[in-house]
């Protein structure tokens, strides 16, 4: 045996060191996919609690607007740490920037386990929301550059549909777990706490991506980065995000409340079957229309946001479940194309160290679609009723869609230059 072999502290070269920390590390493929798995978990984690909102509002009993604002504060947590750490790993490296946020998550999860009244869910929700904007950027700039080069274009379908993907799922088995169980908040976030504690080992054992730069504190200062190659793609694409973000949080904001109060049905399994529709396929669409161009994606998508919203509006007027789910169908695939179009359509046009700034940019659009709607709806449900809010809400989407028809339109028959 080699006296190497026997002696550990004989390997003293900074190349010998190097040589064994890759040895920790995962390999490429194994960071791809687990880098993947844990961004959608977070996903997973803020779509958990749609179904379980509507019954602390029975259990606790708040006002309907105060819901509202549990849904949304996720959304306002989020795009704080977007605007300030929505560039810090382009900086410091992705592993630090993915490790801490993943720990923060976890802490959130356990605040929902012990929560008490609604207070300590709005803070929960509000911390969970700064965990994953602070970690989405990152991760979205991490999956593509761990992905092999022949799995570069999935590497960006991943980060478009594991988002929305993810809330669904979430939604899904939490309204399973209020179904079968009476413990449905303790499994659910005992869980996906374990879930995070993973994630951040295979952060944490990943190799890192980003080569470090100066300018990280500079970067914490809230602002907007878009690289100027990418400008008018982001500009066309503002209107995309707003008409998928906003039919995704009338599903997952309001739907439980429409089911209850409208339909009159009381079902936590349905309240979360009927909330995993639109962005489940929203993932199904993002992912099987990846073979269109990025442009004909868009509009496809926004297509289907547009139909999908007025079938659902059909369904609330008419109180009928079924065009509910049709429409959240026909919607979720349009949200998943668009959505999906749009990433595709804008992330080459950025350089490895502004990929990070750029998702951030395009996911604060995203989420203040998501979550300012959500909230203006709740506070209207006193004075306007539960109705015509959600009639008003659709007709929005609808045409914030049609602009987003207008703007391809306009941009696919631009003179190039």
């Amino acid at each position: 045996m080699s006296p190497l072999a026997t002696r550990p502290d004989r390997i003293t070269s900074p190349a010998a060191l190097q040589s064994a920390r890759s040895r920790r590390l995962l390999p490429s493929s194994a960071a791809f996919a687990g880098s993947a798995a844990a961004f959608a978990a977070l996903y997973v984690a803020a779509g958990a609690p749609t179904p379980l909102l509507i019954i602390f509002e029975q259990q606790w009993h708040f006002p309907p607007w105060v819901l509202t604002v549990a849904f949304a504060s996720y959304s306002l947590g989020l795009l704080a740490a977007l605007l300030v750490a929505g560039s810090l790993s382009d900086h410091i490296g992705r592993r630090p920037v993915l490790i801490g946020s993943l720990v923060v998550e976890l802490g959130a999860m356990l605040l929902f386990v012990f929560a008490p009244n609604i207070g300590w869910v709005i803070a929960a929700r509000t911390i969970q929301g700064i965990a994953t904007g602070a970690a989405t950027s990152a991760f979205s700039a991490s999956i593509v550059e761990h992905a092999p080069e022949r799995h570069e274009k999935f590497a960006t379908i991943i980060t478009s549909i594991a988002p929305a993907g993810g809330l669904g799922v979430g939604a899904l088995l939490t309204g399973a777990a209020i179904q079968f169980s009476s413990h449905a908040t303790l499994i659910v976030f005992t869980a996906l706490a374990v879930v995070m504690a993973v994630g951040a080992g295979v952060a944490a054992f990943s190799a890192e991506t980003a080569t470090p730069r100066p300018g990280a504190a500079r970067s914490l200062i809230p602002r907007v980065v878009v690289p100027a190659a990418a400008r008018r793609e982001f500009l066309a694409g503002i209107p995309v995000h707003m008409a998928a973000w906003m039919l995704a949080g009338l599903f997952m904001g309001l739907v439980p409340t429409i089911i209850r109060d409208l339909l009159g049905l009381h079902s936590g399994l349905l309240n979360g079957a009927t909330a995993f529709v639109e962005p489940a396929a929203a993932a199904v669409g993002g992912l099987f229309l990846g073979r269109l161009t990025a442009r004909r994606t868009i509009v496809v998508g926004a297509v289907g946001v547009l139909l999908g919203t007025a079938v659902i509006e059909s369904g609330v007027a008419t109180g009928v479940l079924a065009l509910l789910w049709i429409g959240g169908i026909i919607g979720g695939v349009g949200f998943g194309a668009s959505f999906s179009g749009a990433i595709r359509t804008i992330a080459p046009l950025a350089q490895p160290h502004q990929r990070a700034a750029l998702f951030a940019a395009v996911y604060m659009v995203a989420y203040l679609s998501f979550g300012i709607p959500t909230i203006i709806a709740g506070l209207l449900i006193g004075p306007i009723d539960l109705l015509h809010t959600v009639l008003g809400y659709g007709i929005a989407v609808i045409l914030t869609a049609a602009l987003t028809l207008l703007a391809q339109h306009r941009l696919t028959h631009r003179a190039p230059g």
